[in-house]
C-alpha cells in the first residue's frame, strides 16, 4: 500500500483564555506517535468523550493540539509485527486513542499493536463504527447481564440515555436477544424512534425518578443498563427486583448519586461497572465476535446518521448541547 506524505486530520487548538477551535488540518504521517502499526482509517464515529476533548476538556485530553476520536476502522497500511500485515482490516477503539493520542479523526493513525483488533468475518468497517465505543460499550453491559443469569423470562430491562449512543445500541441489542425493554426517553420526544429500535415500552424521565426518601420501591427491573448515572441510577438501584443487575457505564447526568444498602442486601442485586476503555483484549475480541454473529440491532440505519470529516463540527456542537440522537459515522474517505 502506497503511504503519502500527509492526511487530513480534525484538530483541536487552544488560542488563549481557555478558548478551543475546531478545524480540518493537513498533518505529516511522520509526526505520528511512535507505534507498530499504521492505519489508514476508513471510519470513525462521534462519542460524548469525543465531543469533550474536542471542546478542550482537561478530564480527557490534557495536551492541545489535539485530534480526537476513540474509535477507528480501517486497514494496516505498514506494520511493525507479524500478527498483522499491510492490507489487514482493523479496529481500533479505546485505550488512549483519542485522547492523548491522535485518534480517529484523523484520515491516518499510528498505534501499539495492543490496541488493534481484526476485523471479524461477517462485519464491515462502516458497520464496527456503527456500534463503536458505544455499540462495544452496550455490548459490554448485555454481556454482564447474561454472566448474571438475566434472561428474558426474568422480566424488564430498563436502559437509561436511551436517545444516546450506548442507551440506543442497548436497547437495540436486547431486543434482537428478546428482551422486553423499557426506555426512558430524553428532554426531547423520541417515542417512534425508540419504538422503531426496539423499545417495548417507554416513560420520561420524570417517571424514571423518584423523589421520595424510601429506602426501596416496587420491583420493576430484572436489570438495567445505565449510561447516565445521578438520580436516575439512584432510583433504579431501588425498583431492581430480586437479584437483579444494573450495569454502569456514564455520567452525563451526574458522576453523584445516593443510594443506600438496602437493595444489596434485601434484594441481592448487583451493581456492575462497565469499562470498555480497558477491557482485556480476551473479553474485547470476544464482544466483537458477538456483535459480528448476531448481536445485531434491527433498523441500524434509523440510529446511524454518516457524514464526511467536514460535517464533522456541526455534529459535536449539537452532542455537546444534547440535541443529537442515535450515532454519528464519520466516513473518513469522504470529501463532502
Amino acid at each position: 500500500m502506497e503511504i503519502p506524505e500527509k492526511f487530513n486530520a480534525l484538530v483541536v487548538r487552544e488560542t488563549g483564555d481557555n478558548h478551543f477551535v475546531r478545524s480540518i488540518e493537513t498533518k505529516r504521517i511522520r509526526d505520528l506517535p511512535p507505534g507498530d502499526i499504521l492505519v489508514k482509517v476508513m471510519y470513525s464515529s462521534l462519542n460524548y468523550k469525543d465531543a469533550l476533548s474536542a471542546s478542550g476538556n482537561r478530564g480527557v485530553t490534557r495536551r492541545y493540539p489535539h485530534t480526537p476520536g476513540i474509535d477507528a476502522a480501517g486497514i494496516v497500511a505498514h506494520s511493525e509485527v507479524p500478527e498483522f500485515k499491510p492490507g489487514d482490516k482493523v479496529i481500533v477503539t479505546s485505550y488512549d486513542l483519542g485522547m492523548n493520542t491522535p485518534g480517529g479523526f484523523g484520515q491516518y493513525i499510528r498505534v501499539p499493536a495492543e490496541w488493534v483488533v481484526s476485523q471479524p468475518e461477517g462485519l464491515t468497517g462502516r458497520e464496527a463504527m456503527c456500534y463503536g465505543t458505544a455499540g462495544f460499550t452496550a455490548a459490554l453491559s448485555v454481556w454482564h447481564l447474561l454472566q448474571n443469569g438475566i434472561t428474558p423470562d426474568r422480566g424488564d430491562i430498563l436502559v437509561s440515555g436511551a436517545t444516546g449512543g450506548v442507551g440506543g445500541m442497548a436497547v437495540g441489542i436486547l431486543s434482537c436477544l428478546g428482551f422486553s425493554v423499557t426506555a426512558i426517553n430524553g428532554r426531547v420526544d423520541r417515542t417512534d424512534y425508540l419504538k422503531a429500535i426496539g423499545a417495548t415500552k417507554i416513560i420520561s424521565i420524570a417517571e424514571a425518578i423518584d423523589t421520595s426518601d424510601r429506602p426501596l420501591l416496587k420491583n420493576k427491573w430484572a436489570g438495567s443498563v445505565d449510561s447516565v448515572g445521578g438520580d436516575i441510577l439512584a432510583t433504579t438501584l431501588k425498583s431492581a427486583g430480586a437479584y437483579a443487575t444494573v450495569t454502569c457505564c456514564g455520567n452525563i447526568a451526574s458522576p453523584n448519586f445516593a443510594t443506600n444498602v438496602y437493595p444489596f442486601i434485601l434484594r441481592g442485586i448487583k451493581l456492575v461497572g462497565i469499562d470498555s476503555q480497558n477491557c482485556p483484549m480476551s473479553l474485547r475480541k470476544k464482544i466483537w465476535q458477538k456483535i459480528a454473529d448476531g448481536w445485531q440491532v434491527a433498523g441500524l440505519d434509523t440510529l446511524i446518521r454518516e457524514v464526511p470529516l467536514p460535517e464533522l463540527d456541526k455534529h459535536i456542537e449539537m452532542m455537546l448541547e444534547r440535541k443529537h440522537k442515535g450515532r454519528i459515522v464519520v466516513n473518513m474517505a469522504a470529501e463532502k
